[in-house]
């Protein structure tokens, strides 16, 4: 599972120079050059908005956003509304 933020894109601070794909029409993609992490996704109505979508874990600090609601569940597969109910761990279990 992969967790986004929506942020204003005025607020990013970049250190290099990802790589982009064009995955979809008018969608991009972005990735660190070095190692190919997933760090982006922007398209032409987050643009608009002065917004794009940062995946969490490739935040310096990925507790400081705190989530605010979910979007595009209708693709969300099933058993994500119960996955809170499974077993965790900190680690691999032993």
């Amino acid at each position: 599972m992969v967790a986004w933020a929506m942020v204003p894109e005025a607020t990013v601070s970049i250190t290099g120079k990802p790589n982009v794909y064009s995955s979809s029409e008018g969608g991009q993609r972005s990735f660190c050059g070095s190692c190919g992490t997933g760090l982006f996704f922007t398209n032409a109505l987050l643009a608009q908005m002065g917004m794009m979508q940062v995946r969490i874990a490739a935040l310096d600090d990925p507790n400081a956003i705190l989530p605010q609601m979910q979007v595009q569940t209708a693709e969300r597969v099933k058993w994500m509304a119960s996955v809170h109910e499974l077993p965790a761990f900190e680690r691999f279990p032993g």
